[in-house]
């Protein structure tokens, strides 16, 4: 075959490729710009219904009686950071009435340890040791830990009404548990915002959680309340009632989170739609009277602060690291719940799905896109270089249906952009919001990646039939000096005049 063939089936090759990934892009814009529409709505409809104004203020949280809270904390290979995440709930939450439950394994000798250290200073802190040697799966833990709270009732007649799941990296507000207080039993699940803690302009691989959970939980899962009332579950900063852990239980054979999937949080939190569970995704919101210096000055300035009653955490900082954790995400999103969800539910349900499921066509997508732009740059280039060469046909000639598609994929694009600067800039500053855009592109390439690695790991599960164990990513806590002051920290700067945003069933 001559050379000019074989360019000429490379040309065909790249064309048919940019219409594929046109049509995904186009039918993904279109999607965004649906959810986009819908938060707006949300917005306009807040603004006019008056239902910040109705909220209740900070004091009135804590005026309202405390009910018993047990926290389930799962923690397999967790030695390097559960001793200060635990030591810093115990000092700054701003909640009485609650226990802690460490779910340890018998051959992780390291993290027994650093509870026991823990449990030497508390009575509130108390472990739960699964009866199998680690990693088993994140459900199999925690179900493990709920028969330990049980058998603690037992023990000493304590009967917990709220149960709250969390993680060794949280950095939990102080008012976290007051709104989890606040808003059960007359909801049976309550989310709280998950956010990243701030991170260094090259940190691109960290970076990129703290641009795609500053969007997803500040318009996402929002927008997903308000269609479908319903929210899936992020696993930590999570509250659950007595109601919903007895009814899941009860209708399980007594086991409360699904074993056979990664995600037991995101599947749960289907499950309490189906049980017919009242759930509310909270933003809470504390404004404070701060001393900042202007960036150009320098001048010491006061200026109000928005904080966010949110759980916080690093999330991972290696490239491989993240692959290997959002993998897992895919896997158990995607693919397991493919197969234990399917496409129950209504159609506001069945749009949620689709949107999850996504991910396994666009991952690819994103980085096929990159392939196209490449191969039509390097082809005007050729023509420019060497005008005595062949000139082929452009992929994309002007005027044609194509090339309308990809104007209009382009604009959807550059909304898509700016729509994520934006929430960015409103929880970090212009300077995140504007290292945002870069990291857009690296994190496609995560993404693709993880969803690989997703594929081959169920792949491999459905040809040996071995479960996916717990593929536990290694986590880091930070130090009191790396929190910043939106991090819940006590202060006596708070103003008491919080809005509380959300839609919530209030008693």
């Amino acid at each position: 075959m001559e050379w000019v063939d074989v360019i000429a089936a490379a040309l065909v090759a790249l064309k048919l490729l940019f219409v594929f990934v046109s049509l995904v892009f186009l039918a993904c814009g279109l999607d965004d710009l649906f959810i986009d529409t819908c938060y707006g709505i949300w917005l306009a409809r807040r603004r006019w219904s008056g239902m910040a104004a109705a909220q209740p203020t900070e004091r009135q949280l804590q005026d309202r009686p405390e009910q018993p809270i047990a926290i389930m904390l799962p923690a397999w290979d967790e030695s390097a950071v559960i001793r200060p995440m635990l030591l810093r709930l115990l000092k700054t939450l701003n909640y009485g009435n609650y226990h802690v439950f460490v779910g340890t394994y018998p051959n992780d000798v390291a993290t027994h340890v650093e509870v026991e250290h823990v449990r030497a200073v508390s009575d509130r802190v108390h472990r739960v040791c699964t009866p199998s040697d680690g990693p088993t799966c994140k459900a199999d833990c925690l179900n493990w830990i709920y028969q330990g709270i049980r058998r603690h009732e037992k023990e000493t007649g304590i009967r917990f009404e709220i149960f709250v799941m969390q993680d060794c990296e949280d950095v939990i507000h102080r008012l976290a548990y007051k709104v989890f207080n606040h808003l059960i039993p007359a909801n049976d699940m309550v989310q709280l915002p998950v956010l990243s803690l701030d991170r260094k302009w090259n940190e691109f691989t960290g970076g990129h959680y703290l641009d795609e959970f500053a969007q997803l939980h500040s318009k996402d899962l929002v927008v997903r309340e308000m269609l479908d009332r319903s929210i899936p579950a992020a696993g930590v900063g999570c509250a659950f009632s007595r109601r919903a852990f007895e009814t899941a239980a009860a209708g399980n054979r007594n086991e409360l989170f699904n074993i056979d999937s990664l995600t037991e949080d995101y599947d749960f939190g289907f499950r309490m739609k189906t049980l017919g569970m009242k759930q509310v995704f909270a933003k809470f919101v504390v404004e404070r009277r701060v001393v900042r210096r202007h960036w150009l000055t320098g001048r010491p300035r006061e200026t109000t602060l928005r904080d966010y009653v949110a759980i916080r955490e690093y999330f991972p900082s290696g490239f491989g690291v993240a692959v290997r954790q959002k993998g897992r995400w895919v896997v158990g999103i995607t693919l397991q719940g493919w197969s234990s969800l399917r496409w129950r539910g209504g159609l506001s349900t069945k749009y949620m799905l689709y949107r999850d499921r996504r991910a396994l066509v666009t991952n690819f997508c994103n980085v096929l896109g990159y392939v196209v732009v490449l191969g039509v740059a390097a082809l005007w280039l050729l023509n420019a270089m060497v005008p005595e060469s062949l000139h082929y046909p452009p992929v994309v000639e002007p005027g044609s249906w194509l090339w309308d598609l990809t104007l209009a994929n382009a604009a959807l694009l550059g909304w898509r952009v700016a729509q994520r600067a934006y929430f960015v800039q409103r929880l970090y500053g212009w300077a995140q919001a504007f290292w945002s855009i870069p990291r857009m592109v690296w994190g496609n390439f995560i993404n693709f990646a993880a969803t690989g690695r997703a594929l081959r790991l169920y792949l491999r599960f459905l040809r040996t039939g071995k479960l996916i164990a717990w593929d536990k990513t290694t986590h880091t806590f930070p130090s009191e000096d790396d929190l910043p002051p939106e991090a819940g920290l006590p202060t006596a700067a708070i103003v008491d005049a919080a809005t509380f945003t959300s839609h919530p069933q209030h008693p």
